[in-house]
């Protein structure tokens, strides 16, 4: 990546480890305090859930985009511009007066971490070669971005009873600010891709793929909207199928207008790396597995058992030490073996633990009802979490790590977003509309049944997509990966002395 940074890349990896954690923390920091901003602010109720849905929407429509603009223009400078945009709009939507107000922030935010997380995760990529380096850096990313997750139930409960909900906000600031110090001021030097191959020069930069952008962004854009609007519209409405049925005639013209890009948003041809293909699978089905398991558990805490929002925040506590646990573990495992070795147990294991979870009773308590599961569910969950990302850039070389790292992203933003709007939508059909604590329990258990489903899904996806031999050593091609669409040594070298 930038040769002066791999003389230091425990920096770079601090660096991008706190980036992603505030990212992560932010999806989930805001849910506990919602109840306090309507109340202060005057939201209309159903207005409330864009505070949530539309960082979503501007997180996930614009990762591809933010992906693919790191390759081309620098992943140090989009990291930079996205933690800048991030820092300032958490700030703005701390000092909101306004609904409006705090959801552009949010929107904002959105897009400040479209930009940057991908370019964190191409930093990272390039920054470690493939192998056990790579392995550990990849299980602290992974461990920062789950226990974000995490702790973000915990940080939003504490800050709404103890201080104000305007610090679920504000709290982002010194994070960014950490980001910003830890990132070191070198400027970018020739890339060493994946498989030892150095990105050709050019004295022509590429132009970018502006039709792919707008088909791609629109497409994700409509789904996430589609998708997350269901909680008002319903799964059968004429709004929400002509919604979906838009974003999937979007992403359709998109896969047909990148066949015939010169410089492609999404070169389809990464998709047929089965370990491409496959992390992508699984990082949908385990986001929408642990969104959802943290919204049910969340919702139990609070509305069948009557615990307040700080009480709520450290019932999650051992889920968190269980995620950052298991993605340690994962770490040494896939140090020796391929991810998939950590990525089937895991899934199995998060699969167990959900299970136990669906047998929540409304007389229970948090010692007989929420601390065993949470700690098998979560060091499951970090089993998978930590290799996937490992497994979804194995043979992607440097001039592709910002769009397997965008992608990988969408991937986690729209599971996450399908996830919790079906299975919502499951809970709530199971309730009848009643809203005693008996039939909210049955409600939030059969959602967390048909979550452990989405687990075993996972688990058979990583036993029949993921390949049983390691990925190839550095400097050899990945044979996971089609002839026709590998680097060839020889016309790099033919370029490279043309240039």
């Amino acid at each position: 990546m930038y040769r002066n940074l791999r003389g230091r890349p425990g920096r770079v990896l601090a660096a991008v480890t706190v980036a992603q954690f505030v990212f992560a923390l932010d999806m989930s920091v805001v849910n506990v305090a919602l109840p306090a901003i309507r109340t202060d602010l005057g939201f209309a109720p159903l207005d409330l859930s864009w505070v949530v849905h539309v960082y979503a929407l501007t997180f996930g429509g614009l990762l591809l985009l933010g992906g693919r603009a790191c390759d081309l223009y620098g992943r140090r400078p989009l990291l930079l511009l996205g933690l800048a945009v991030f820092g300032l709009c958490s700030l703005a939507g701390g000092l909101a007066q306004a609904p409006w107000q705090l959801v552009a922030a949010r929107a904002g935010q959105g897009v400040g971490a479209a930009a940057a997380a991908p370019a964190a995760l191409a930093m990272l990529t390039a920054t470690f070669a493939e192998g056990p380096r790579r392995v550990r850096a990849l299980g602290v990313w992974s461990a920062a971005n789950a226990a974000g997750g995490a702790l973000g139930v915990l940080a939003g409960g504490l800050l709404t009873e103890y201080a104000s909900w305007r610090w679920v906000m504000l709290v982002n600031l010194p994070v960014v600010a950490a980001a910003l110090a830890l990132l070191p001021a070198d400027g970018p030097a020739e890339a060493t891709g994946a498989a030892g191959e150095r990105p050709v020069r050019s004295e022509r930069r590429e132009r970018p793929d502006v039709l792919g952008a707008v088909l791609a962004t629109a497409g994700v854009g409509l789904l996430v909207y589609g998708v997350v609007r269901t909680d008002v519209r319903g799964w059968g409405s004429p709004a929400t199928l002509g919604t979906l049925a838009a974003a999937v005639a979007l992403l359709a013209a998109f896969a047909v207008a990148e066949t015939r890009a010169c410089a492609p948003l999404l070169r389809l041809g990464l998709l047929r790396s089965r370990w491409v293909a496959g992390a992508n699978v699984l990082v949908f089905l385990a986001a929408a597995g642990q969104f959802t398991a943290f919204y049910f558990v969340s919702l139990y805490l609070q509305q069948v058992l009557g615990l307040g929002a700080a009480a709520t925040g450290l019932a999650f506590l051992p889920f968190s030490a269980g995620l950052v646990a298991g993605s340690v573990l994962a770490t040494r495992v896939v140090a020796h073996r391929t991810p998939r070795a950590a990525l089937v147990p895991g899934a199995v294991l998060a699969a167990a633990g959900l299970a136990w979870f669906a047998l929540i009773g409304p007389d229970g308590g948090f010692l007989t009802d929420v601390l065993g599961p949470s700690l098998v569910t979560s060091v499951g969950t970090g089993l998978v979490l930590a290799p996937v990302a490992a497994a979804g850039t194995t043979g992607v070389a440097a001039r592709e790590a910002g769009t397997a790292s965008g992608l990988l992203n969408s991937s986690r933003q729209l599971g996450g977003c399908v996830g919790l709007a079906a299975l919502a939508t499951v809970s709530a059909h199971r309730t009848g509309g009643a809203t005693d604590p008996a039939a909210l329990n049955d409600g939030y258990a059969t959602g967390l049944a048909v979550t452990a489903g989405l687990f075993v899904l996972a688990a058979l996806v990583a036993i029949g997509v993921l390949p049983r031999r390691r990925p190839e050593a550095p400097g050899r091609p990945d044979p996971l990966t089609p002839a026709a669409d590998r680097p060839d040594p020889a016309a790099n070298r033919l370029e490279g002395t043309r240039s």
